[in-house]
């Protein structure tokens, strides 16, 4: 499974190597051996998976330490524009968004490390989407980045008028007043 690392560190690419006949396709979706021999050491204990139709918005999200997640993302079916926003303080891209599109055809996966606020649109008819968590859901430590500001400048392929997104995503502050605790 090839590792493609970004101009961010710690955030990186897993391009899975497809096997294809007749009968189909095969492929290792995760495997921790190969993680491991990249010096990736991730233990995964939550499995999220959803469904959304063309112009949703969902994000950008993250969990204040100590209940951060780390995040292996990909679509199941249809197309979605993956984006993480560097929020740790001191890092050399902090503030810099990452976009990449990953869908069922591309089997592109991205992690995404805690200290990234993470969302997507749905830039197909529908898609599923699912990703691993190395940390548990925990309420009290949601944060977020508002979807659309200005500072960030976010293309999201979704028209303004089509945008579908969450009431508490519209409440989110911009990048210069989010509250967290992500040190690089």
């Amino acid at each position: 499974m090839p590792i493609l690392k970004t101009d961010f560190p710690d955030l990186v690419i897993f391009e899975p190597v497809v096997y294809e006949d007749s009968r189909g396709y095969f492929f290792e979706s995760y495997n921790e051996k190969v993680y491991s021999a990249e010096g990736i050491e991730i233990k995964f204990v939550q499995d999220n998976q959803a469904r959304s139709s063309y112009g949703v918005i969902r994000g950008l999200h993250f969990q204040l330490a100590p209940h951060a997640q780390t995040k292996l993302i990909r679509a199941l079916s249809g197309s979605i524009l993956d984006v993480a926003v560097d929020i740790r303080k001191g890092s050399p891209t902090y503030g810099k968004v990452y976009t990449l599109e990953l869908s069922a055809e591309n089997k592109r996966q991205l992690l995404v490390p805690k200290g990234f606020a993470h969302g997507y649109s749905v830039i197909s008819e529908t898609a599923e989407v699912m990703y691993k968590c190395d940390a548990f859901y925990h309420k009290q430590s949601e944060g977020g980045v508002l979807y659309n500001d200005p500072k960030l400048a976010i293309d999201w392929q979704i028209p303004a008028d089509k945008a579908i997104v969450a009431d508490k995503d519209l409440l989110h502050p911009g990048i210069d007043s989010c509250v967290s605790n992500f040190i690089f």
